[in-house]
């Protein structure tokens, strides 16, 4: 019996509708995907540069990975594409640890086991030819816009970038009062399909990555030398271990694929493109602590995924029952009033008796850390501690039920200390130091 092989074809850009083609083939079934970029500003001789085709090309085999997991067999085919030296190792970290919570999750022992097929490496391309400025990616939730207040506070100038741009991400763009390049993603509708069939995969895919891949295309063309996400230093701890590795469902968000794809962006594009994490030296508790500055997105700003997908807003702006509800919830109570969060949310997420199995999950009480983008276990117990002893939280039936259990746990010392590590801000980051010393005092 031959063993189905993923393949990955040439893909096509068309810088005169600003479409980009990539083809799939995955044994007898074949897919294509569709991106569309805005053609005003749109740089056609970029386009036609040796560092584009090799971002195209970078692109293709990341966004393959939605194609791929429907049957995750192990041989993947890039002998189409031309790749450099260095490149086999981003994508191998981007089809195994990105993929992680999807083998996790289906019980697929895929590291260490895929095979590769390359062509001869590329030889390498003269610099992309750049301006000095600064795309930032926005997702509509409290992170990136937190990014966008640092960023403006420090007088630099940017412009913001999404992937099929809808709900939140609309409303909160257009608050900040900044342009926005937005591309449109079109997934073959036959994998969405197949996805949902009896004898076929489904399951998380490292969005950032993909996102990231499809932002460095988009400062190629439209001539920006500054990729800025919003991911915090929590994003690099793992769920669970499955398969001999750490499984984290936020790894294309963490700090290891960020120096992985850092590198990768910068030799395809020969030194000209930079990206980096502005929010890596902070805790999502630290985050809550910005956002909480600012009323000004409070209206419009949301990071519940089970309101928003594919198809766009599906309700109001928060469930309150999603474990990025519980989470977010949790880390801006200590920064803002009881009238003030309970307004955003439309209820108290705290007071609710449902709430608590999810909230002892949330702080390592029981079970594993949700597969979610949500804080790290012992940052979530912090936060909730901190509350016992705020007027405004203290007697919410989560908060006072869980207090003597999370007391008898860690102890309060521990707790006590935690937090305080979540306000000290960590060196540990890829911030370029024109950035830092840029932004640092406004987050004093």
């Amino acid at each position: 019996m031959t063993e189905t092989v993923f393949t990955v074809e040439r893909p096509r850009f068309d810088p005169r509708t600003g479409a980009a083609l990539f083809g799939y083939r995955l044994g007898e079934l074949s897919f294509t995907e569709k991106l569309e970029f805005p053609v005003p500003e749109l740089g056609a001789e970029k386009a036609a540069s040796g560092a584009f085709a090799h971002l195209l090309d970078l692109t293709a085999a990341v966004l393959g990975v939605s194609y791929f997991k429907l049957l995750a067999p192990l041989d993947i085919d890039l002998t189409a594409l031309s790749l450099a030296e260095g490149d086999a190792a981003f994508l191998t970290d981007v089809y195994e640890n990105g993929l992680g919570e999807f083998y996790a999750r289906n019980a697929l022992e895929r590291f260490g086991r895929l095979r590769f097929r390359l062509s001869s490496p590329r030889t390498p391309t003269s610099s992309l030819t750049l301006l000095e400025r600064t795309l930032v990616l926005i997702g509509g939730g409290k992170d990136s816009l937190v990014s966008v207040d640092l960023l403006e506070r420090a007088g630099k100038a940017i412009t913001l970038f999404a992937v099929n741009p809808k709900g939140p991400i609309l409303s909160t763009a257009q608050r900040s009062g900044h342009e926005m390049i937005g591309v449109t993603r079109t997934l073959d509708p036959e994998m969405i399909r197949l996805s949902k069939e009896e004898g076929y995969y489904n399951g998380h895919v490292p969005s950032t990555a993909i996102n990231s891949m499809i932002a460095a295309l988009a400062a190629s063309l439209y001539g920006f030398d500054t990729i800025i996400l919003s991911n915090e230093r929590s994003a690099s701890e793992g769920n669970i271990a499955f398969d001999g590795r750490e499984t984290n469902h936020q790894h294309s968000k963490s700090l290891d694929f960020e120096r992985l794809i850092g590198g990768t962006l910068a030799r395809a594009s020969g030194g000209g493109l930079g990206y980096f994490s502005l929010l890596r030296p902070y805790s999502e508790a630290r985050i809550g602590q910005l956002f909480a500055r600012t009323s000004r997105y409070d209206d419009v700003f949301s990071s519940c995924n089970a309101n928003f997908r594919l198809g766009g807003n599906k309700g109001p702006l928060w469930c309150g029952k999603c474990p990025k509800c519980h989470f977010v919830f949790l880390v801006l109570a200590p920064w803002m009033t009881y009238d003030r969060l309970t307004a955003i949310f439309g209820q108290d997420v705290l007071d609710n008796p449902e709430n608590i199995p999810a909230y002892r999950e949330l702080t390592g009480l029981s079970g594993h850390k949700p597969w979610e983008c949500v804080g790290e276990i012992l940052e979530a117990a912090a936060c909730l501690w901190r509350l016992t002893g705020n007027a405004d939280w203290r007697n919410c039936t989560v908060v006072a039920t869980l207090r003597p259990e999370l007391e008898a746990f860690y102890g309060q010392s521990k707790l006590e200390t935690a937090f305080e590590e979540l306000m000290t801000d960590s060196p540990d980051h890829l911030i370029p130091a024109s950035f830092q010393t840029a932004v640092a005092s406004h987050a004093a």
